[in-house]
């Protein structure tokens, strides 16, 4: 039980970890008309949540049970994939604040000296891998990361959504309701890193025209 809140407690938006700050391309898909009605903002969800199973969770995955001397060649892979630099800058960001946070909650599992070790040999930290990796290394089950961190991304692009005035909060808080209903069969696969893929070209493209926006509530 114990386990559990714990993890609630890391899943909490208030954490200082800057995942509210980041919309990862809905304002830009707003605003350029790829996203008009709340149909299609549901397909836009199911394609978003797709991809962070095929690009993102592999990383994550093959992060948790990896020795440390791994991290470094999987760290690169994964800064090779991100091609938006928005994107790329917010990764880098969050993943620094996310490891001072469990080096903090978490001192005996030895993430202290990560960040200066990353730092040193010039390795990116980003975030999907570092939540994997240091969570892993505190105890938490694979599976419960793979469930958590889809939860995150689901949250965090409901509730850019909302403040977006795309949804209502009600409606946004019912269609995350609907959502975990899939996650299961979202899960039933998930390959290597070695083996991750993109899967929906048109949210590389509103993430790419982010920076074009005049005016952003959010950094990407």
């Amino acid at each position: 039980m114990s386990q559990l809140a714990r993890l609630l407690h890391l899943a909490d938006s208030a954490l200082p970890t800057g995942s509210f700050a980041y919309s990862y391309g809905l304002e830009s898909a707003l605003t350029f008309g790829l996203l008009r009605t709340e149909t299609e903002f549901r397909a836009y969800l199911y394609s978003f949540l797709q991809q962070a199973v095929s690009l993102e969770l592999p990383f994550l995955t093959s992060a948790a049970t990896a020795p440390v001397e791994a991290l470094g060649p999987l760290l690169l892979e994964y800064d090779a994939q991100l091609l938006v630099p928005a994107l790329h800058r917010a990764s880098v960001t969050q993943g620094k604040s996310w490891l001072k946070l469990l080096a903090t909650f978490y001192p005996e599992a030895g993430l202290e000296t990560l960040g200066a070790t990353l730092a040193r040999q010039e390795l990116p930290a980003h975030f999907g891998p570092l939540f994997g990796y240091t969570l892993g290394r505190v105890g938490f089950p694979v599976a419960d990361l793979q469930a958590t961190y889809l939860h995150l991304t689901l949250r965090d692009q409901l509730s850019a959504a909302i403040r977006l005035g795309l949804l209502g909060p009600m409606a946004g808080h019912r269609l995350q309701h609907d959502f975990y209903g899939i996650f299961e069969e979202l899960l039933t696969v998930v390959p290597p890193y070695t083996e991750a893929t993109r899967c929906t070209v048109l949210l590389d493209v509103a993430q790419t025209l982010h920076e074009e926006l005049y005016s952003r509530l959010f950094q990407c």
